[in-house]
């Protein structure tokens, strides 16, 4: 069974930037739909970015332009980079791996595989 492990975030100021890092073990992420999901204090686990195993790039339009999603196969690790960042932008950031098919990729009733979470903070 694959295990996801989160690392990355913290305290930020708006405006400011954070790479949180997925590192795999356990199996490889090469044939997964790698994901973020958030999810806010009082708020659903929502969709935030998508990397499909077919190259595939998805987004949330709330995040879209600011945020990018990218794999090392190398390192087994997934990244997302986050820029601009503001304080909604606050929640806890889980990892998420799946091989269904990718018009689920945005689900998060599909994922197969959850990371424990990194919290995300932005001060305003």
């Amino acid at each position: 069974q694959m295990q996801l492990v989160e690392s990355g975030g913290g305290l930020v100021q708006a405006g400011g930037s954070l790479r949180l890092s997925c590192a795999a073990s356990g199996g490889y992420i090469e044939p997964y739909h790698m994901s973020w999901f958030r999810q806010a204090p009082g708020k659903e686990r929502e969709f935030v970015a998508a990397h499909s195993s077919l190259g595939g790039y998805y987004y949330d339009y709330s995040v879209k332009g600011r945020f990018d999603i990218s794999r090392d196969l190398a390192k087994n690790t997934v990244y997302l980079e986050m820029n601009t960042l503001k304080p909604e932008d606050t929640a806890v950031y889980y990892c998420a791996a799946e091989t269904g098919p990718v018009r689920n990729i945005r689900d998060p009733g599909t994922v197969g595989v959850w990371g424990q979470g990194t919290q995300v903070t932005v001060s305003s």
